[in-house]
C-alpha cells in the first residue's frame, strides 16, 4: 500500500498544470526542507527516490522551495547489498527524530516536512496541503552568499548569513553537501537487477554554528571534503533547526557549484 501511495503521489504531481510566466516579479519563495530517509536494499524505496526526484525538479507547490535530502540509512546493509551512500549518522538522525517526534518506529522510506511532519502514508491532497503549510509558516531568512571549493586541498568554502532576529528559540546551524545525482545498479538484495537514481544524496551533514534567537549570524565555513566527492556535481544545503531534532526553521540551498 506504500509503495502504491506514493506511486500515485508521482503521478497526481507530475500532472500538475503548468503555469504561464508573468511579467511581474516573482514573490520570494519560502523553504520547505523534504527530508527522506531511503535504502538501496529495500524495495519499498525506489518510488520514494522518484517522489523527491520529482520534486526536487518540479517544484510542484507554489510559492514554496522544497529543498530535498535524502539520507541513505545503512540498517538494510546486511541484507543482501551494502548501499554505497549510506551512513550510521543518518540512522542515527532518523532514529532522533522518531524519540523527537515520538514516532512509532524508524522505517524506509521515511519522508520527514520541515524536521516536524511525515509525508508518508498520505493521500496526494493531504501531501499537497502539508507542504502547503510548511510553505506558508513564517521562515528565519538564510542566505549562501558564495560557495567555492578547492580541489587541491580538497574544501568547500561558503560565506553564509542567518537572520534570527525574529526567532523565538535557540537553534543549530547545520550545512549538507550533497550529490546532485547518484545511481547504482544494484546486484544483490531485494532490489536486485534494478538501476536505481537519486537526488540531493548527503554525503556531510555537520553542525556549523549556534543561532542564538534574536541574533543574526554571519561567518565563513569550511567544511573538508575526500578527493572523490570534490570531483562530483555538488549542491550545499545550509539549514537552522531546533535541537531535538526539532523544528526547521528557515534553509537555503545553492545548486551547481564549481
Amino acid at each position: 500500500m506504500k509503495r502504491l501511495a506514493l506511486l500515485i503521489a508521482v503521478v497526481a504531481f507530475a500532472s500538475m498544470p503548468c503555469r504561464a510566466a508573468s511579467d511581474e516579479k516573482a514573490p520570494a519563495l519560502s523553504p520547505v526542507l523534504v527530508e527522506l530517509f531511503t535504502s538501496e536494499g529495500c524495495s519499498s524505496c525506489p518510488p520514494a527516490d522518484e517522489f523527491v526526484q520529482r520534486l526536487d525538479e518540479d517544484q510542484p507547490v507554489p510559492g514554496a522551495q522544497l529543498i530535498v535530502l535524502s539520507e541513505h540509512v545503512d540498517y538494510f546493509n546486511h541484507e543482501g547489498w551494502r548501499d554505497p551512500y549510506s551512513s550510521s549518522l543518518f540512522t542515527e538522525r532518523q532514529y532522533a527524530y522518531v524519540h523527537a517526534l515520538r514516532l512509532n518506529d524508524a522505517y524506509t522510506p521515511q519522508i520527514l516536512v520541515d524536521g516536524a511532519d511525515e509525508l508518508w502514508d498520505k493521500t496526494p491532497q493531504q501531501m499537497d496541503s502539508l507542504l502547503r503549510q510548511a510553505a506558508a509558516t513564517p521562515k528565519v531568512p538564510v542566505l549562501i552568499r558564495s560557495v567555492t571549493i578547492d580541489r587541491q586541498i580538497p574544501v568547500l568554502r561558503a560565506q553564509i548569513e542567518v537572520d534570527g532576529t525574529l526567532a523565538k528559540h535557540n537553534a543549530d546551524i547545520y550545512a549538507a553537501v550533497a550529490l546532485d545525482h547518484a545511481e547504482s545498479q544494484v546486484l544483490r538484495g531485494e532490489n536486485k537487477g534494478q538501476h536505481l537514481t537519486h537526488v540531493a544524496v548527503v554525503e556531510v551533514l555537520k553542525t556549523v554554528g549556534k543561532l542564538k534567537k534574536g541574533t543574526t549570524v554571519d561567518k565563513d565555513i569550511t567544511i573538508k571534503l575526500t578527493p572523490e566527492l570534490a570531483s562530483k556535481h555538488l549542491r550545499l544545503v545550509v539549514f537552522v533547526q531546533e535541537s531535538g531534532p526539532g523544528r526547521v526553521l528557515g534553509a537555503a540551498t545553492q545548486k551547481d557549484i564549481d
